[in-house]
């Protein structure tokens, strides 16, 4: 019988190493490899023998203009703002990964999935919940379903046994860094175990067609924990995302093999579990006040969906050699690189002010189309005037002063003018030629026909 050998990965990038290393060459980490024990062929080859049992597996190659095109019948989760970062529901054979911080809601919102699914049998495991402290929680949420099985196990050759005897439409692990399988000798939550274990999961949706959402830590800066390789395996990553103090929560679709990419979906946080927002710029701007300088209201668009979001700028004189620049929300290099356009180009002197910028509601601003309105905002603040009510600003800024296209700008346009606003600020090289009556179009070229606009 051939022997097991010794082999060191890195925790952080999967990296193997036939000895310890003090720092990983590959993602430049230090203390970060483990000791973990490398199986012969025979028992790495046996997790695929438990996988066929049951399962016929087509190996012959086909022609592509032979290979059916359909890709399923989706079948929807219960939530409309999930649906929508799928892209229309869940994908029969499809492999599904939910990130999150600890208490963001992922065991909640998979719970109420899985409550709220029709016509499909599921199958819940849970490695960090006994099965009493999920019927408690559904208790509390009130949430039933006569056609979804608990299993508290963390045990892979386990649940590959239920999953066998009951033949589930759907699995939810709960989560993929606490499963492990029991050949293997490392410990759960390992770089092994989880490839190991994802192997296996993703062979299962492929084979069995049985859709798979797996649960996945995330590490102190907030990147999925585990190999790299884990998010090349799945076919949909979903990041959840949310601040303790606010009561709502963000969804956001970083991949997705059979939908489009950078989807958001919005959720708050209730005494009843995680409610849909169906209209999230309103809430947005809940509590914006048009009368307090250094306000202005930007349209970002995430995905296919536009967002009215508020910016704040609070400017005051600074009390230190070097002037203060914090930014929430908002990228604080991009914010230096406004700052001195705007101190270059349009004489305001930010270089003797402390600038503090602040995106409502949690929100971060990615798109450079949000540019315009964060100038804006830093202007009112440093005047001490507010903007002009019912103003709406697009646009991104130049190194010279000059207002710079954006794209989706007729998407942009109709939230502002559903959200009630009548004047939107556009780039003039997005100028349409079209009248509408309902909003006013502000076409600019530089900064200096911004501020003779936006100032009351």
């Amino acid at each position: 019988m051939a022997k097991a050998k010794i082999k060191f990965v890195c925790s952080n990038c999967g990296y193997t190493s036939s000895r310890w290393l003090g720092n990983c060459p590959s993602c430049n980490e230090w203390n970060c490899f483990a000791e973990e024990v490398e199986l012969p062929t025979a028992a790495k080859t046996e997790h695929r023998a438990r996988l066929d049992a049951g399962h016929k597996v087509n190996s012959q190659p086909l022609l592509l203009n032979e290979i059916s095109a359909s890709e399923g019948q989706r079948f929807h989760s219960g939530s409309p703002e999930l649906d929508r970062v799928l892209g229309g529901g869940f994908l029969p054979g499809s492999f599904v990964l939910l990130g999150g911080s600890p208490g963001v809601g992922k065991s909640t919102l998979m719970l109420q999935v899985a409550a709220r699914i029709t016509g499909r049998d599921l199958l819940y495991c849970s490695g960090e919940e006994s099965a009493a402290q999920i019927r408690q929680r559904a208790a509390r949420l009130g949430l039933s379903n006569g056609r979804l099985r608990v299993f508290a196990e963390t045990d892979m050759s386990l649940i590959l046994q239920q999953i066998q005897a009951n033949k589930p439409d759907m699995l939810i692990i709960d989560s993929i860094q606490t499963i492990f399988r029991p050949e293997i000798q490392s410990m759960p939550g390992s770089v092994n175990q989880i490839r190991e274990c994802a192997t296996l999961l993703m062979q299962l949706a492929k084979q069995s067609g049985i859709t798979v959402l797996t649960i996945g830590h995330v590490t102190k800066d907030g990147d999925l924990a585990g190999p790299r390789l884990l998010e090349h395996m799945v076919d949909t990553v979903l990041q959840f995302e949310g601040d303790e103090g606010m009561h709502y929560r963000l969804l956001r679709g970083l991949k997705n093999r059979f939908g489009a990419t950078n989807e958001i979906g919005v959720f708050e946080m209730t005494e009843k579990g995680l409610a849909d927002v169906g209209n999230p710029s309103s809430l947005f701007l809940s509590e914006y006040d048009p009368l307090t300088s250094g306000n202005a209201i930007v349209c970002s668009v995430e995905g296919s969906r536009p967002f009215m979001i508020e910016v704040q700028a609070l400017v005051t004189p600074t009390n230190y050699g070097t002037p203060q620049r914090t930014a929430h929300g908002f990228d604080q290099r991009r914010l230096s690189l406004l700052l001195a356009v705007l101190e270059k180009r349009c004489g305001f002197r930010f270089s003797t002010q402390d600038v503090f910028l602040n995106v409502a509601g949690g929100l971060r601003l990615t798109e450079t189309a949000c540019d315009l309105g964060v100038v804006a905002a830093l202007v009112s603040g440093y005047t001490d005037k507010p903007l002009k009510q019912g103003l709406v600003l697009v646009g991104e800024v130049g190194l010279g002063g000059e207002v710079r296209a954006v794209m989706n700008i007729g998407r942009r346009i109709g939230e502002a003018k559903k959200m009630g606003y009548h004047q939107i600020v556009i780039p003039r090289s997005n100028e349409t030629e079209k009248n509408d009556k309902s909003i006013q179009i502000s076409p600019v070229r530089t900064l200096q026909d911004v501020l003779g606009i936006v100032l009351v």
